[in-house]
C-alpha cells in the first residue's frame, strides 16, 4: 500500500498518540477517528435487554408517528372536504 509523510505539531502529535490505542498503528488511528464507526466498534456496546427497550421504544415511536399522520391526514381530507368552491 502507498504511504504519504505528513507533518503534525507537538500538541497534535500528542493528541493522536493519547487517542493511539494498544497494538493499533497511527494509520488505523486516523481512520478510526476521522470516518464513520464501523458495525464492529459499536457491536456489543448493549446489553441485550438494553437492546430489547430499544428496540420498543424504536417500534413504540413509529406506531405513535403513524398514527399521528393518519390523523393528520384524516383531519386534512376533511377540512378539504368541507370547503366550499367560491
Amino acid at each position: 500500500m502507498a504511504t504519504k509523510t505528513i507533518s503534525l505539531d507537538e500538541e497534535a502529535y500528542e493528541r493522536l498518540k493519547a487517542r493511539k490505542k494498544e497494538g493499533e498503528s497511527f494509520s488505523e488511528t486516523v481512520k478510526r477517528l476521522a470516518g464513520e464507526r464501523s458495525w464492529n466498534e459499536v457491536a456489543g456496546i448493549l446489553s441485550e435487554g438494553e437492546a430489547r427497550d430499544l428496540e420498543s421504544a424504536i417500534e413504540e415511536g413509529r406506531t405513535r408517528s403513524k398514527g399521528r399522520s393518519n390523523r393528520l391526514t384524516a383531519e386534512l381530507d376533511e377540512a378539504v372536504g368541507n370547503e366550499k368552491p367560491e
